[in-house]
């Protein structure tokens, strides 16, 4: 069974040495009580749950999956789920980051990103059900109206009913302008919606007493397209004026996906027959309301993945300090053995430190695009709400498709370091892979998320949010450029910076004679400035390392050599991805559709 220590340690040095989070929380009315030790209490508690009540379950997750009775259209979760989420709700993790008002904790984002991250290395399948619910919860507080917040907010945050997203329909994917899920207004006010949808995460299971559905339909007089579609919430239950549970509603589960991971949570198909359902927020305006929610699941795929490549990390290393085989090609590293561990051997040690390089890199990007979003929400400076909001904006389809591809990456390095073993199910590692591999499909493919990083947030903003990441990175090229200990990290990160800014504008030139040009660039391009945020951050964590030369705590030395792997070895990728971007579409469309 693989383990999992929380990086307590890591998640610190992040939030106290590199980022100052508690200094910036601190000019917020909202979080100004919260200190170090605020953070450092949760995390510690948030790990212990995560270690020793959910991770046990992972494997036993995947094994059962969860189960339709197709006479009652129930679904049961794999043992010990419901358990699980009984002891989380007991021990108020759902409330951390919500709105006092409605029974929250009023934590940051920050730490309840901590919190999931350590949450998703212990299994992302249940760590889904309640993540789903947030992003509900975040819907509603910003759309709902008064009574539908009053109605569903205290239950979300004390986590006693989750909730769910329905988007999409079999024959429209992620072109939501094509679903046909229809909405009747009624003489009440509320609505009968009829249609089926699929890739419903969590959307029925045994672990609450109630499922809250944010529903998109089409009002009988919508225009076509995406500018047509509405947003309602649809309740399994529904709710009595007393907040009592009613009559069951007419949504329920159909079918349940048979998936190559993630198996314990069910990922269901939903039949809607005039289910009750409410508008949220205006008519034809849903879209733009589920955004909410959406973006808060893209950036939740994203810590994802981060957790699934900390994990794969974890155990890999282990493995490696353990299994002998072979001796190092420049002697015995164990003499006393039959073998050495192959953590000798160069290629092993490559493996290893791109997934702690990718995990570390990851983290960082991750916390720092909470505290923006914190930022964004709680800010009483506008000026500042604004630059956090374009960041988070440009940031997001990274976090996104960045993370979950090197999650890819790492979790099949990961499982290369086992060899053999690594197919086999009991190391875990295989499971790792096969999850990891789904987060670049859902919530948005990656492609999508890179179409949109190129085309919406810099070529159509002409820029704007491209530039306040690059003067991030100058601030940081004009601070250390003095300092000759830092220039292994700050030439690379500077030209770099350099060539992007200069590639931007090409593609935005190209894409003027011909859009396909976006999308023969697109997925290059945003791993191109992933890897930008990553040299920069990776620079800055160095600098951090660097000013501890005497300290005899390892972990500076670790960050160090890991910051001087990722430039070696990782940032080197951005030179062919500087090709392939600028090879442009013709090789792409010169072949016609028929010889394929």
């Amino acid at each position: 069974m693989p383990h999992y220590t929380p990086p307590l340690r890591d998640m610190q040095f992040v939030l106290h040495e590199l980022l100052n989070v508690t200094e910036a929380l601190r000019a917020m009315p909202a979080h100004a009580h919260v200190d170090v030790d605020t953070f450092n209490a949760v995390l510690e508690e948030g790990g212990k749950f995560a270690s020793e009540v959910i991770a046990p379950l992972n494997q036993r997750g995947d094994a059962e999956g969860c189960t339709l009775n197709r006479d009652t259209h129930e679904v049961s979760t794999p043992g010990g789920f419901k358990a699980a989420y009984e002891k989380f709700v007991e021990g108020g993790w759902p409330s951390l980051g919500c709105d006092a008002a409605y029974g929250g904790q009023g934590l940051p984002v920050t730490l309840n990103q901590c919190l999931y991250e350590m949450l998703n290395s212990a299994s992302q399948a249940w760590t889904m059900y309640p993540g789903l619910t947030h992003g509900a919860y975040e819907c509603l507080h910003a759309h709902g109206t008064p009574e539908q917040r009053q109605t569903y907010l205290p239950k979300l945050t004390s986590g006693e009913w989750t909730g769910t997203m329905c988007l999409t329909e079999a024959h429209c994917g992620t072109d939501l302008g094509l679903l046909r899920t229809r909405a009747e207004p009624q003489a009440d006010g509320s609505f009968l919606i009829t249609g089926n949808k699929i890739f419903i995460s969590a959307g029925e299971h045994d672990l609450a007493a109630n499922i809250i559905h944010l529903v998109l339909a089409r009002l009988p007089d919508a225009p076509e397209g995406s500018k047509g579609i509405s947003l309602f919430v649809v309740p399994k239950f529904l709710v009595n004026a007393d907040g009592s549970l009613g009559a069951r509603n007419t949504i329920s589960c159909g079918a349940l996906e048979h998936k190559m991971g993630i198996h314990g949570n069910a990922t269901c198909q939903m039949n809607l027959d005039g289910a009750c359902g409410w508008l949220v927020g205006q008519p034809h305006k849903g879209l733009s309301a589920m955004f909410v929610m959406m973006n808060a699941a893209r950036l939740g795929v994203g810590v994802q993945s981060l957790g699934l490549t900390e994990v794969a990390y974890q155990n890999a290393a282990a493995y490696a300090k353990d299994r002998l085989q072979s001796r190092a090609l420049s002697g015995a590293k164990a003499p006393d053995k039959p073998a050495d561990p192959i953590i000798v051997h160069p290629d092993v040690r490559k493996m290893l430190l791109t997934a702690r390089a990718y995990a570390e890199g990851g983290r960082a990007l991750a916390i720092f695009t909470a505290l923006l979003i914190d930022q964004e929400t709680s800010s009483t400076d506008e000026e500042l709400k604004q630059h956090a909001a374009d960041l988070v904006a440009l940031l997001t389809p990274i976090v996104k498709a960045f993370l979950t591809d090197n999650a890819w990456i790492s979790t099949s390095q990961c499982l290369q370091v086992f060899g053999g073993h690594g197919y086999v199910r009991e190391w875990g590692m295989e499971q790792f892979v096969r999850d990891a591999r789904i987060n670049m499909i859902y919530e948005g493919t990656n492609t999508i998320q890179s179409l949109d990083l190129l085309g919406r947030k810099v070529l159509l903003d002409k820029g704007k949010k491209l530039t306040k990441l690059i003067e991030l990175v100058q601030q940081l090229i004009h601070d250390e450029c003095v300092h000759a200990e830092m220039l292994e990290f700050i030439n690379p990160l500077a030209d770099l910076g350099e060539k992007l800014t200069k590639l931007s504008t090409e593609l935005g030139l190209k894409a003027f004679g011909n859009p396909d040009e976006v999308g023969a660039a697109a997925v290059d391009y945003l791993r191109l400035v992933g890897h930008l945020v990553f040299a920069y951050f990776w620079a800055r964590m160095a600098r951090v390392a660097l000013d501890h030369p005497e300290s005899e705590d390892p972990f500076y030395r670790a960050k160090l050599a890991t910051a001087r792997f990722y430039f070696a070895f990782l940032l080197p990728e951005t030179t062919a991805l500087m090709r392939s971007a600028r090879a442009g579409v013709k090789p792409l469309m010169a072949m016609d559709a028929s010889l394929f």
